[in-house]
C-alpha cells in the first residue's frame, strides 16, 4: 500500500472511530489503525503526523467501552515502538503515560475478559512499571490480583509467564511485594507455577519466591511445608533453562541458609537427614 493510500486510510478510520454512533464502526475503524501500525514504522509516523490523531485517540481510550479503551491503547503502543516518536517508550516518557491515567486503564483491561491484545497490553505494562511511581499506581489499581487471575487462567501460559515477569517488576519495590505477601497462598500459587511446562513461567515464580524469602522467613516455612516443593526445586535446578536454574540454585541456597532446626518437622525430605 503506497503511502497516500495509507494516509487516506488513516484520515477515514480516524473520522469514523471519532463521528460514529455505533461501537461497531468505531471498533472496526480502530481494528484497521492497530492492523497498518502493528509492523510498520512509516505507517506509525505516518499515523503520528496525521493532524488531530494523538488527542483522538487519548480521547477514544477513555471511552465507555472497554474494547474502544482497548484498541486506542493498543494504537499508542504501537506508536512508543518508534524511538524518534514523542510516544515512545523512553524512560523520560514513562512517567508521562502514568500521570496520563495509561495504568489505570491497562490493569483494567488486564482484569477483564481476554482479549487479542492481552499480551501487547502486558507488555506495555511490564515496560511502565519498571518506574517506581507507576509501579505505586499500579499497586494501588489492583493489578497484583488482575495479574494473579491471568497466571492461575488457562487461557495460555505465554500470557501467564508475562504476568508473573510484571509481577517480579513490581515486587522490586515496597509496595509491589507487600502486596504479593498479603495475597493468599501466594507461595503455594507459585509453587504451583513451578510445576507447569512453561519455562518462563517457571523463571518468573523462582524470582517471586526469592524475594519473597528475602523479606520474610514465614514465606520460607510456608513453602517448606509444601511435599514436594524441594523436589521441584531441586528438578528445576538441574533441568530448567539457564536462568531457571540459577533462581532454583540461589532458592536452594536460601533454604540451607535458612534456620533449618525450625523447619526439619515441617518437610520430611529434611527429617530424613
Amino acid at each position: 500500500m503506497s503511502s497516500a493510500r495509507v494516509r487516506e486510510v488513516i484520515r477515514q478510520c480516524l473520522s469514523e472511530a471519532q463521528s460514529s454512533d455505533f461501537h461497531e464502526a468505531e471498533q472496526k475503524a480502530l481494528q484497521t489503525l492497530v492492523s497498518i501500525t502493528k509492523v510498520s514504522p512509516l505507517n506509525r509516523n505516518l499515523l503520528a503526523l496525521t493532524e488531530g490523531a494523538i488527542p483522538a485517540l487519548l480521547t477514544l481510550s477513555k471511552s465507555s467501552s472497554d474494547i474502544i479503551q482497548i484498541l486506542s491503547l493498543s494504537i499508542l503502543f504501537n506508536l512508543s515502538l518508534n524511538p524518534d516518536l514523542n510516544l515512545a517508550m523512553l524512560d523520560k516518557n514513562k512517567a508521562k503515560f502514568g500521570v496520563a491515567g495509561t495504568i489505570q486503564l491497562l490493569v483494567k483491561a488486564i482484569a477483564g475478559p481476554r482479549c487479542p491484545a492481552a499480551h501487547h497490553l502486558l507488555s506495555s505494562l511490564a515496560e511502565l512499571v519498571r518506574f517506581h511511581g507507576n509501579c505505586t499506581l499500579a499497586v494501588r489499581e489492583g493489578a497484583v490480583q488482575a495479574l494473579i487471575q491471568v497466571v492461575e487462567s488457562t487461557d495460555g501460559e505465554d500470557l501467564a509467564g508475562t504476568s508473573l515477569l510484571v509481577l517480579a517488576l513490581l515486587a522490586r519495590f515496597d509496595e509491589g511485594l507487600n502486596a504479593l505477601r498479603k495475597t493468599d497462598q501466594i507461595v503455594s500459587k507459585m509453587v504451583d507455577v513451578l510445576k507447569g511446562r512453561c519455562m518462563l513461567s517457571k523463571e518468573g515464580a523462582a524470582e517471586i519466591l526469592l524475594l519473597l524469602f528475602e523479606e520474610s522467613e514465614g514465606c520460607v516455612r510456608d513453602a517448606l511445608r509444601l511435599p514436594d516443593f524441594s523436589t521441584l526445586i531441586a528438578d528445576i535446578s538441574v533441568r530448567g533453562s539457564a536462568r531457571a536454574r540459577e533462581k532454583a540454585a540461589l532458592l536452594l541456597k536460601k533454604i540451607m541458609d535458612a534456620d533449618l532446626d525450625s523447619y526439619v518437622d515441617a518437610n520430611p525430605m529434611f527429617s530424613q537427614w
